[in-house]
This record gives structure tokens, sequence and C-alpha cells, in this order.
């Protein structure tokens, strides 16, 4: 019996301390499950508290854009909260510091700015920077009002190849297979096609038969009207306080060593050479009441240097414009040329086979366009490195509706200069807005 009791009290005793084990183990795993999620909680709340906080920030990048926007010209000097202190919004707050970065080179009207936001939620807090640039029309290496001509629908056919940002306060036209390489655009809800002759919505129906364009960053519907200026006021202004400001017709033809030979009948200047303008600004107007004596402007040869000019009336270019050094090859390459008129950019009857322009060129009145588009035979190909910015649409040659290849005129090859979204031509007018160049959080 005693042995038997005395197993029985071992049993016990083991039982008892397996017991208490378990119990002990219990504890533990509930201690560390009760702080893991105590832990997860703390976490998902920090995390939630952060998530506001950026968002407090972007709040403060937002209205510091929307503040820009609202003032009548991009303004100098630095400002903090410009619109009336620390923000309150969601439970926390944001703030914005707006720091003025002077100009975009020497010259120019292209002002930068770096905005500082903080966004701050129960003690989480969040810092963005973004840095603006006032947006102006050479970023685009196409850009129309409308894609017509004198009421006449302008097409995008076979051949054209467009490796920069395109827009339209119009509609595309488009015939058998052009390709954009880059952000496409219209403000209008449909393409319009050759080839079925009606209005296509791309959001809603495949392509027309035959005609197939190769948006190869897509295509955007509805996007924001701009609107484009009728004279080129800032221009204008440079070269009368500081540039060169001409009467009458005038001839400009571009020396690689930096200088230019100007033919001007007012000043009585025949091939007169002379560096281009210190602050890079040219612009002729005219001489007598209504143009009647003339205000265009004739330019060609090799650009070295920053240059933009102008005409009241007509800018004419009988041949190539160059640069000295050409930044497709040489990356250090500063040479950069606007070309403004306030009607036509006009390529010359008289002008070669095969062409090139290097510029900004920019129509404010009606359009770039070869002279007798429609006559002869085809010419070979029109190249720009650049942009072209136009009111309507012109034409540089025409196409056989029956077969879709070239009758007349220019094949297109328009290349897209990127760093004019940086540094743009000297006082390329701009449009109203501004751009973002980058953002980052710090």
């Amino acid at each position: 019996m005693r042995c038997i009791e005395h197993r029985l009290r071992n049993n016990r005793g083991i039982a008892l301390a397996f017991s208490l084990i378990i119990t002990s183990l219990l504890v533990v795993y509930g201690a560390a499950f009760l702080a893991t999620g105590v832990s997860q909680n703390l976490l998902a709340m920090s995390s939630a508290q952060r998530a506001k906080s950026f968002s407090l920030a972007e709040s403060g990048l937002a209205r510091a854009v929307v503040w820009l926007r609202a003032q009548s010209a991009p303004p100098t000097g630095n400002y903090t909260n410009p619109w009336g202190g620390t923000q309150a919004l969601g439970g926390g707050t944001y703030s914005a510091t707006i720091t003025d970065l002077g100009l975009v080179g020497a010259t120019g009207n292209i002002r930068r700015y770096k905005v500082t936001a903080t966004g701050t939620h129960s003690g989480s807090s969040r810092v963005l920077v973004k840095y603006l640039q006032v947006d102006n029309y050479a970023r685009y290496l196409w850009f129309t009002d409308q894609e017509l001509f004198e009421g006449t629908n302008v097409w995008f056919t076979a051949g054209d190849r467009l490796n920069g940002p395109t827009h339209t306060n119009g509609h595309f036209n488009i015939n058998q297979d052009p390709v954009f390489e880059s952000q496409a655009q219209s403000v209008d809800t449909y393409i319009k096609f050759y080839n079925n002759g009606s209005a296509v919505n791309l959001q809603q129906t495949t392509n027309a038969p035959n005609d197939e364009p190769d948006f190869q960053q897509g295509f955007t519907f509805g996007a924001e009207v701009t609107t484009m200026p009728s004279q080129a006021l800032g221009l204008r202004s440079a070269a009368s306080s500081g540039g060169l400001s001409l009467r009458g017709n005038t001839t400009i033809v571009l020396n690689s060593n930096g200088t230019m030979n100007v033919t001007n009948s007012y000043n009585r200047w025949t091939n007169r050479n002379m560096p281009i303008p210190a602050n890079g600004a040219l612009f002729v107007v005219c001489d007598g009441s209504n143009c009647r004596n003339g205000g265009s402007l004739t330019i060609s040869g090799t650009l070295n240097g920053r240059l933009t000019v102008g005409a009241q009336k007509d800018v004419v270019i009988p041949s190539s414009v160059v640069y000295a050094d050409d930044p497709r090859t040489d990356p250090a390459s500063d040479d950069t040329l606007g070309i403004i008129a306030e009607r036509d950019v006009v390529i010359d009857d008289a002008a070669p086979t095969n062409m090139e322009i290097n510029s900004c060129i920019m129509s404010m009145g009606d359009s770039f366009l070869l002279e007798n588009y429609w006559l002869g035979s085809p010419r070979g190909t029109l190249t720009v490195y650049g942009g072209i910015i136009q009111k309507e649409r012109g034409p540089v040659g025409t196409f056989d509706s029956r077969t879709g290849t070239k009758a007349t005129g220019y094949s297109k090859d328009y290349g897209y200069d990127a760093r004019l979204l940086g540094a743009p031509p000297p006082y390329m007018p701009t449009t109203g807005d501004y751009i973002t160049l980058s953002w980052e959080e710090i």
C-alpha cells in the first residue's frame, strides 16, 4: 500500500509540475501574443499617421501651385504660407514655403521655384519637395490650336514620326500608320480617320480599317485647353531693351562663329556683320501702319549661341538653319534657337530638296508651311529638331488619296529637343501655367 501511495504522490507531483510548466508557457505565449498585437496595432497606427501626414504634405504642395497660378505674373522672392499661416485639415496641419530659384539661364523669362511642404498628423511629420518651372510652349514637339488649314483637315500619314510631346486644342486627323513616340493628347474626345471619313472615338472603337496610328505612350482625350498668344510681347520688349529691334523687311544669315550678317534697307545695311544680341532677343517690326511696307524676317545659316528671333509679319526660311554644335552628338552644346512669327513661318518655295531646321518654331497668327506646297513633285525630307507650335496646322506637302504615297512637298522627320523643357530659347512665350520638373521626400 505504502508503495502504491508513494507512486500516486509521485504522479500527482509530476502532473502538478507539468501543469505549472504548461501554465507558464501559456502565460509566456499569451504575453508574447499580446505584445505582438500591441506592437502591430502601434505599427498600424504609426503607418496610418504617416500616410495622413504624407497626404497633408501633398495638400501643401497643391495649395502652393494654386497660389502661384492665381498670381498675375510669376512672383519674385520667397513666401511661407502666403495664403495666411499653417492650415488645419483632417485632424492635422500643413505648411509650405515657396523659394524663388531665379530665371533659367542668363537671359529669358522662365522662372523656377522650389516648394517645400510639411504635413503633420498626431505627432508624425513628413516633408515633400517639388521643383516647378513656368510652363512654356517650347516644351512641345507639336502644338496646334486646330488641325485645320483654311478650313480643310491636315493629316498625319504614313512615314510621319514624332518623338516628343504633342497637343492639339482640336482633334488629330490620321491616315495610315504615323508613329507618336511620346505623350499625345487632344482637347476633343475623338480622332478623325481618313479611311472611313468619320470621327471615331478610340475609347469606344478599334481603329478604322487601314489606319493604324502607333501611340507608343498612349493617348489622352479631353485635355485642358491652352490658349495661344497673338503677339510676342516679351520678345518685343527684350529686343527693344538690350537686344536688337529692326524696322522693315530684314534678312539675317547666321554664322558659326557667333556672328550674323544683317541686311536691312531702313538702316541701309547690306550684309552688315555683328554679334548676335547679348540678351538673345531680335525682333522685326513693320515700317508703317498696317505693315504695308514690310515687317518680315528671312533667316538661314548656322547658329552659335542662344537666340530668339521674331517678326510682326512672316518669318521666311529659304534654306537650312542648324546649330554649330549639334546637341544630338555634343551633349555640351548650348546652341538654342527660337523662331516666332506673329503671322506665318514659311519655307521658301526655292528651298532645297532636303531641309533641316534646328529651332522651336512658333506661328502665332496662322501656320508653319511650305510655300506652294501643292505644286511640283516630292522634295525629300523636312527635318525639324526642336518643336512646332502653330495656330492652324500648315501643310508642307500633299499625298495621293488613292495610294497614300507622297505627291508633293516634304516628308516629315520631326525630332524633339528635350533640352527645351528645362532651357527654352530666350523669351519664349509662356502658357500661364506651371510644370513639375521633379519631386522628392526628404
